[in-house]
């Protein structure tokens, strides 16, 4: 199998893809991310928009979406159509985020028509503490894999097996980032992917931008590895979702 290269960009914000058939190459423990091969962005590449409705709508159902954002108002309103979205479809909403950010969305699926309560109680919107759901795998500062695959099902398993696909969002990895702790992170990461190509659900984690106080591209090549679509983390729109598609080469 060629080794693929990803696109690497100096910028936050762009759309890095990886072809999920061959996904499972790079997240096997011998995966080394810093041995990557960078290629440039095309600069014929341009930013391409869409619906959050529509694009949320045809997100994969193995995809792992990823957001390095510069406030939490670009956060949240890209939150708010990935949970909205979801709850459209009728499938299962996992929210694993901050306490400061599980209010602030309620806030906005509240003004949007949206009786979180009744969600809730019906375990379509299952809404989780990020640190305290952390804390169940983490030992000795590293995420543990058995725990980890027993609190991840624990949780899916929430929605009373009604036959719901399922999408879920995760700040664990983030709280894990800004902690300093990297290897942790990449790691979380990829747990997360395993457990997504076995149960197939999309997944989607966001960082914020001063999160990443180390050299840019370094800390793009580390979170770009572990994901399959990245996009814009810029307050350009309420109503849009920017991203960019990259082109993939083989060595």
């Amino acid at each position: 199998m060629p080794e693929l290269a990803l696109p690497l960009s100096p910028l936050f914000g762009e759309a890095i893809f990886f072809n999920p058939a061959k996904k499972l190459s790079l997240f096997n423990r011998s995966f080394d991310y810093r041995k990557m091969k960078p290629m440039k962005m095309p600069e014929d590449t341009q930013w391409m928009t869409a619906d959050p409705q529509v694009f949320w709508g045809e997100i994969a159902p193995t995809d792992h979406v990823v957001q390095i954002y510069e406030n939490d108002d670009a956060f949240l309103n890209l939150l708010l159509g990935f949970v909205s979205s979801g709850l459209n479809a009728d499938e299962c909403v996992v929210v694993i985020a901050t306490t400061v950010h599980l209010t602030a969305l309620t806030e906005r699926l509240n003004r949007e028509g949206y009786d979180v309560a009744v969600l809730s109680a019906d375990k379509q919107l299952i809404r989780l503490d990020a640190e305290e759901t952390l804390a169940k795998f983490m030992v000795n500062g590293w995420p543990d894999a058995q725990l980890f695959q027993q609190t991840v099902s624990r949780i899916i398993k929430r929605d009373n097996n009604k036959n719901r696909r399922v999408r879920a969002f995760g700040e664990m990895v983030a709280l894990l980032w800004v902690q300093g702790q990297s290897a942790a992170t990449i790691h979380l990461e990829n747990l997360w992917n395993r457990f997504c190509e076995t149960e197939a659900f999309c997944l989607f984690c966001a960082y914020p931008k001063t999160g990443f106080t180390q050299d840019i591209q370094a800390s793009l090549d580390t979170i770009c590895c572990a994901h399959s679509k990245m996009i814009s983390g810029e307050h350009r729109s309420r109503t849009k979702v920017f991203y960019k598609t990259a082109h993939q080469q083989a060595s």
